[in-house]
């Protein structure tokens, strides 16, 4: 609810704090007093359009404050956080514009820097303002569906459409899914089949190619080494050493056993003079230590090459391991570069390689059951359709019943209504089912039906809109915001003047309306008034507002009555339509 107004330098206003009651709160005054300067001021202040003519003459800027009672709407409440405004809960709601002399203005929510989009964005939630051509709400045929979705209590059709919306929604994304999988892989399967063909031949191994380039890596070693012991083989001689070594001991060998003979003496008994014997002891001595050097030699040449040949041995590799292991490693990056992957990943390749055929083999089955489940969820959403349909229109004709019926005694006998549906097509089955919703109305005999604002006077479409909330009024499952009426009563008097007070006062029951007037009717209705009145001081001309008690407030009326002058029979008037 609306509880403060503040205004600083509007127009003919300069300083005007005002606190607003619930119920019906009108606002007279003579013709020209500025009334509408009020609703102005309010209207900048939900983020309506900022004329630097609405600028206080001489002043710099005009402020406009509105003052909201803490949101408990969840959808207002949401929109608010959305536009990135924090207002703690029970906080009061307080949207401020500042307009400058040179047409610049600022918006605040709660003190927080806005824009004036959202301003008016959170403006239009808690406001409506009919009159004058502006009629927020009804002229926008968007919010007529959920005006009558409220009005004919459709909450439980409206829930099992959009639980309907959401099943098939999903089945119809799974069955996209599907079909994009099954044609993709349908049009790659030759090519699958051929690269799964070669994957299976290849058979690739998990971490093969770290194992095979490790491999790689030791055979060539081991080849490099093995030609190192090939060469050494050669550089020891083999036999040919050990031969001549043997040749080399028994030439030794005979040395000393001529030696020896020859030391002996003649053996024919001829009587030589033999040899000194330390010369006798060296020469054998030394040919021993060569026979034993030689012999030893051949032992350890002979132990040589049997190390040589063992270590020969100890590289124990299948002949054209190497060649092997490289072809092998080859192949599968070769086959990588083909498949456009990495050897790594050809294990797991070939397995989602053999999924993809499967796909297309169990496709048409996995298809057609998605479809079947698709055709049910649709089949099912356009049951849930129709039953919300009929009962939107079951609305509509409650609706248009109730609307014609308010229309004559607002001097709108003419008129016609009439709740419009129009289909949004079978491929937009959506949460708010297949049917907009348009309030249509015809003026005149003999006109067509067209949009509300196709009434040209602006006390009409108050009036008109007045209609529409009264017949609305009670079966809305939702508070309703505050309501503004400007000039509804215009053109009207008598009985058609009361039927609007009547009206107006009915609606604010349990909710917020304030009026603009000039007839005493209405005035009579209401449960606060405000007197607007303008004066001259000092060479200005101001706007105050003055908030009535009961006296004042029957002088007031009766003034509406009589005119200038106030007579005791208009006095009497008043005191009668005031009850």
């Amino acid at each position: 609810m609306l509880t403060a107004l503040s205004i600083r330098d509007v127009v003919l206003v300069d300083a005007l704090d005002l606190e607003v009651e619930d119920g019906l709160t009108v606002l007279t005054g003579e013709t020209g007093a500025g009334k509408s300067i009020i609703l102005d001021a309010l209207g900048l202040a939900l983020g309506g359009r900022g004329d630097a003519g609405l600028v206080r003459a001489g002043a710099k800027q005009a402020v406009a404050t509105a003052v909201f009672t803490a949101p408990d709407d969840a959808d207002l409440i949401a929109l608010i956080a959305e536009r990135g405004f924090d207002v703690s809960p029970g906080e009061d709601l307080i949207l401020r514009r500042v307009l400058s002399a040179d047409g610049r203005s600022r918006a605040y929510v709660n003190d927080q820097t806005a824009g004036v989009a959202a301003l008016r964005e959170i403006g239009a939630r808690l406001v409506e303002v009919h009159g004058q051509h502006e009629t927020v709400g009804l002229l926008d045929w968007k919010t007529h569906r959920g005006l009558l979705d409220a009005y004919g209590g459709t909450a439980p059709q409206l829930s099992a459409v959009a639980l309907a919306a959401d099943r098939l929604k999903a089945a119809e994304t799974r069955l996209a899914a599907l079909r994009a999988a099954a044609a993709d892989a349908a049009a790659r399967s030759e090519e699958i089949t051929l690269n799964l063909a070669d994957l299976d031949a290849l058979d690739p191994r998990e971490d093969e190619e770290t194992e095979l380039a490790g491999e790689r890596a030791i055979l060539g070693a081991a080849e490099k080494a093995m030609a190192d012991l090939a060469d050494a083989r050669t550089q020891l001689g083999g036999d040919k050493l050990v031969q001549k070594l043997s040749a080399a001991l028994r030439a030794v060998e005979h040395a000393r056993q001529r030696a020896a003979q020859a030391l002996a003496g003649p053996g024919d008994g001829v009587a030589e003079t033999p040899a000194e014997p330390a010369v006798e002891h060296l020469v054998l001595t030394r040919l021993s230590a060569a026979a034993e050097a030689i012999d030893r030699t051949i032992v350890e040449a002979l132990e040589a090459i049997a190390e040589v040949d063992a270590a020969a041995n100890a590289f124990d590799f299948e002949p054209g391991r190497l060649d092997k292991a490289e072809e092998r490693l080859f192949a599968l990056r070769a086959a990588a570069r083909k498949l456009n992957t990495t050897v790594h990943a050809l294990p797991a390749l070939r397995v989602s390689l053999r999924e993809q055929l499967r796909l297309i083999e169990d496709g048409a089955e996995a298809l057609t059951a998605a479809q079947r489940e698709t055709t049910a969820a649709r089949e099912a959403y356009d049951l849930a359709a129709t039953f919300l349909t009929s009962a939107r229109e079951a609305a509509g004709e409650r609706l248009t019943r109730a609307v014609m019926a308010e229309l004559t005694p607002l001097k709108l006998d003419r008129a016609r209504f009439r709740v419009a549906f129009e289909p949004v097509g079978e491929d937009r089955r959506g949460p708010l089912g297949v049917e907009t919703v348009r309030f249509q109305i015809a003026t005149n005999a003999g006109d067509g039906f067209g949009p509300l604002d196709a009434i040209a006077s602006g006390g009409e479409l108050a009036r008109f809109a007045l209609a529409m909330k009264a017949a609305l009024a009670g079966r809305e499952d939702q508070r309703q915001p505050v309501m503004i009426f400007d000039e509804v009563d215009q053109g009207v008097g008598g009985a058609v003047a009361e039927a609007v007070g009547q009206r107006l006062k009915r609606l604010s029951s349990g909710a917020q309306v304030l009026v603009v007037t000039h007839s005493p009717q209405v005035a009579a209705r209401g449960h606060t008034h405000w007197k607007v009145m303008k004066s001259d001081a000092d060479g200005a001309t101001t706007t105050t507002v003055a908030p009535l008690d009961d006296a004042r407030r029957r002088e007031e009326i009766a003034r509406m009555l009589s005119g200038a002058v106030i007579t005791d029979e208009a006095r009497a008037a008043a005191s009668v339509l005031i009850g």
